[in-house]
């Protein structure tokens, strides 16, 4: 296959010198024959916004840099999805849609700079009419492959595939400052056959997101068959998230052999009343975590974003099951050491109509930290901040906890509200007052709750 080097269409590597256009025209060239490999040289290439084609593949030198630009008017409006919506969108850095056979590989480096673009966000008075790009986004494609990349500085999420089918995440590093807003490092959305392995993600939001729209999306599409391997994560608010928007469902999941380092959470499901959809059949195994403030939650009465302080979305007392309620089931736990964990060592909580059902966690061992800062384990309203805490579980059903260890917890290593089929095998609290109990259920009435408070 031909190559395109896009120093032949006049980029000049200096960092200084917009190669937009000349980029640009190698993928239109290659495109025009067919398709092709586009190459970048070692160099610093300062670009806009790229839009890809079918059958190309955009590899990047070891050395090559292309340096995104900070002026918005590089990054023309596209209409895409932004958390779930679809509107109108600043175009991603690199961008795609209705495409086939697609790839970006390399060694080299993509560089959102991301800062002004952060600021933006931070400033009110300065916000942008529409959002700001993402570092890669591909809409309604087919066969996409993202190899060996460095991503860095990503102006919000970093990798969003949307719609899109048989993706191949791998190989990547992907950095983005702790304290940079709303820079997820990969959210597959509403996609099918996703496949993301080998990956270091070190960002400022969730690290993986996997997420099928809201009930503003007009299309409910769910994101399915998705495989998460061989990864590690630092910081961010999640390791791998599901939700909250989640709509369309999310089914079909694996998560392997990871490791998570100061995730804030690690594995978090999240919806509320008004999305609907279903999260069910997913696998959790082989997972080491740490210094977390709580390593398990599942929390159908997440609050944050559009309408989620509305009486609707916090009242505990029960609602009519409709197409409007979201359902978590059939999520399984195995294999998995998490330790320094600061608030609890999971949180489970249902609606009161709908509960969490069919949860198992098999050879889990969890350690509190010795000198824990008290959190908040799930956004959640009336849910205070607490620390060595075990698993705290509301409105659940057929519930599993086998060869289970907690060490160095404060009240009941189980601790159940409003619970049916709970199980307790083989389990164990180690380093505790020999008055604490290990399982501790009561039933509580909604109408016993105050407003907005469990």
């Amino acid at each position: 296959m031909q190559v395109y080097n896009i120093t032949d269409f006049g980029a000049v590597g200096d960092g200084k010198t917009l190669a937009t256009d000349a980029i640009q025209s190698a993928i239109d060239a290659a495109s025009a024959a067919g398709g092709g490999t586009v190459f970048v040289p070692a160099g610093t290439f300062l670009t806009g916004g790229i839009r890809m084609k079918s059958h190309i593949e955009l590899n990047l030198s070891p050395g090559a840099v292309l340096s995104f630009s900070t002026n918005p008017e590089h990054y023309p409006a596209v209409t895409s999805r932004w958390e779930g919506v679809l509107q109108q969108v600043h175009m991603s850095c690199i961008f795609g849609q209705d495409l086939e056979n697609v790839a970006v590989t390399g060694s080299g480096t993509l560089d959102g700079n991301g800062q002004p673009w952060w600021d933006k966000k931070r400033n009110a008075p300065e916000k942008l009419e529409i959002p700001r790009p993402k570092l890669i986004s591909f809409d309604s494609c087919r066969r996409v492959l993202l190899r060996d990349l460095r991503l860095v500085n990503s102006p919000s999420w970093t990798v969003n595939p949307i719609n899109c089918s048989d993706v191949t995440v791998d190989h990547l590093s992907i950095l983005n400052p702790a304290d940079s807003p709303n820079t997820d490092g990969v959210n597959p959305e509403s996609c099918r056959n996703v496949r993301i392995s080998n990956c270091h993600i070190d960002v400022g939001d969730d690290c993986i997101a996997i997420k099928a729209g809201t009930e503003d999306t007009a299309e409910r599409i769910p994101c399915e068959n998705i495989t998460i391997t061989n990864c590690t994560m630092v910081h961010g608010h999640g390791g791998v998230v599901l939700g909250s928007e989640m709509s369309g469902s999310i089914r079909n999941v694996t998560i392997s052999n990871c490791v998570f380092q100061h995730t804030d959470r690690g594995i978090r499901l999240k919806s509320r009343r008004g999305r609907g959809g279903i999260v069910e059949d997913i696998r959790i195994s082989n997972i080491v975590m740490e210094d977390v403030i709580c390593p398990f939650i599942l929390n159908l009465y997440y609050f944050c974003g559009p309408r989620g302080k509305d009486k609707y979305v916090w009242d505990k007392n029960p609602y009519p099951v409709t197409e409007e309620t979201p359902c978590f089931r059939r999520i399984h736990f195995a294999n998995i050491t998490a330790r320094n964990v600061h608030a609890s060592a999971g949180f489970l909580y249902g609606l009161a109509e709908q509960y969490i059902s069919e949860i198992t966690f098999d050879h889990i061992d969890i350690s509190m930290a010795e000198n824990a800062i008290p959190g908040v384990p799930a956004m959640m309203a009336g849910i205070s901040e607490m620390n060595n805490r075990g698993f705290f579980l509301g409105n659940v059903r057929q519930i599993r906890f086998h060869h289970v260890t907690i060490e160095n917890h404060e009240g009941p290593a189980f601790y159940v509200e409003n619970g049916e089929q709970v199980t307790v095998e083989h389990c164990e609290s180690r380093n505790t007052k020999q008055s604490e109990r290990l399982l501790e259920q009561v039933t509580i009435a909604p109408s016993e709750q105050e407003a907005g408070e469990v």
